[in-house]
């Protein structure tokens, strides 16, 4: 199965000229993820890719940091919309292989009466793993009082060294 970038790479670049200032596969994989996080309108991914720019660099290059909303709509505007489409259904395709495999839900939470105002004891926070398949929780952590989940879903998955799943 081939990756989003992957197989977003196979879409052809129509720009020309020294005026490119982002990659064109950064352009695309950060619209279709932020779409796929509900941003609507290229402002909205515009701001969605800044907030996640960190992130996104852990993949992509971003030569010249998030592209602009205008840049997007530009973008898109000239790109090959069958192209596109058949490049992003053969991603979801590829994605299916593993439908009939095992889906692990990361859910983080907050335990009920876990505080004491009293004593100023803070709620206990906790990310929890689940298989839809075994219909069994697989695991879960406690979140660092001054952290967030972001920080303890990556150290959950690390104990529980999933394969095969989404």
């Amino acid at each position: 199965m081939k990756s989003l970038v992957e197989n977003l790479e196979e879409v052809k670049d129509y720009r020309k000229g020294n005026a490119i200032d982002h990659k064109l596969i950064d352009i695309l994989v950060i619209a279709v993820l932020e779409t796929l996080c509900g941003c609507e309108g290229w402002k909205y991914i515009e701001q969605f890719g800044n907030a996640k720019k960190e992130w996104l660099k852990t993949f992509l290059e971003l030569p010249n940091g998030i592209p602009s909303h205008d840049t997007f709509g530009r973008v898109f505007s000239n790109i090959n919309p069958k192209e596109f489409h058949k490049t992003f259904i053969d991603w979801v395709n590829g994605i299916r292989e593993f439908i009939d495999k095992d889906i692990v839900a990361l859910d983080g939470k907050t335990l009920r009466r876990s505080h004491d105002k009293i004593n100023e004891k803070k709620p206990i926070h906790v990310v929890s793993a689940w298989s839809n398949l075994n219909s069994l929780a697989l695991g879960q952590i406690k979140v660092d009082e001054k952290s967030n989940e972001i920080i303890a879903i990556p150290e959950l998955l690390k104990l529980l060294e999933l394969k095969n799943c989404t």
